[in-house]
């Protein structure tokens, strides 16, 4: 499994292009906003020789969902995200928040909420439900390359917002304890912000993680 992460939008987004030997690919939350971003993600696509076969998006915030109607328009591919963050990409309060207007996202074709899995070539990616960030966010997991797409539910040594709309502190953190943390110490994390890390660095380094594990505070309030 290849992977190539582009960096868009102001908010510095980490936008993945994933692919295999087949060279079907997807696009993991397509924040290209500007022509010179959307011209770089088709220069890309192009200097690999790529298939994109969809758009799968781990949340709906709209720093993360710029770009989508872009790859579904130009690439033909499919959309693939929760229903449960619809209303967040219908009108998203956080842009407003930055006085920004979002861009139209297109229907989702794939409804997240109710897979297991997603496949494209010869690669499957499993659908971890990973709430709390947003009530729809979903993390995106190949066992046989120990890779995780972890949107903002967990950062390198942090983790993502719960004061936005849909957010909650203790999902989030049942999320990451509960669901991340057990595929164990040697997964590789790839995050919507910032540099990857490994769930091995996060357990010890990640003081969100290490107050529950060091019994100082209850996630579950």
């Amino acid at each position: 499994m290849n992977i190539k992460r582009l960096v868009f939008n102001p908010f510095r987004e980490n936008t993945y292009l994933v692919w295999d030997d087949t060279k079907e690919a997807i696009v993991i939350d397509a924040g290209n906003v500007s022509e010179a971003e959307n011209d770089h993600l088709r220069t890309v696509v192009e200097e690999f020789g790529l298939n994109v076969v969809m758009a799968v998006n781990t949340h709906g915030h709209f720093d993360h969902t710029q770009g989508v109607m872009y790859v579904v328009n130009t690439f033909g591919a499919k959309f693939a995200c929760s229903s449960d963050d619809k209303f967040l990409m219908a009108t998203d309060s956080s842009a407003t928040m930055y006085g920004l207007k979002c861009k139209p996202v297109p229907e989702i074709d794939l409804d997240l909420k109710e897979c297991k899995e997603i496949t494209f070539g010869n690669t499957t990616l499993s659908i971890i439900h990973t709430p709390g960030h947003t009530p729809g966010h979903v993390s995106l997991y190949n066992e046989e390359a120990k890779v995780l797409f972890t949107g903002d539910t967990l950062f390198r040594e942090s983790i993502g917002r719960t004061d936005l709309p849909g957010g909650d502190y203790s999902w989030i953190m049942k999320s990451i304890l509960e669901q991340i943390v057990p595929l164990g110490d040697d997964v590789t994390i790839y995050p919507g912000h910032e540099d990857s890390s490994t769930i091995g660095h996060e357990t010890l380094y990640n003081p969100f993680i290490t107050e529950v594990l060091n019994n100082e505070i209850n996630y579950k309030g």
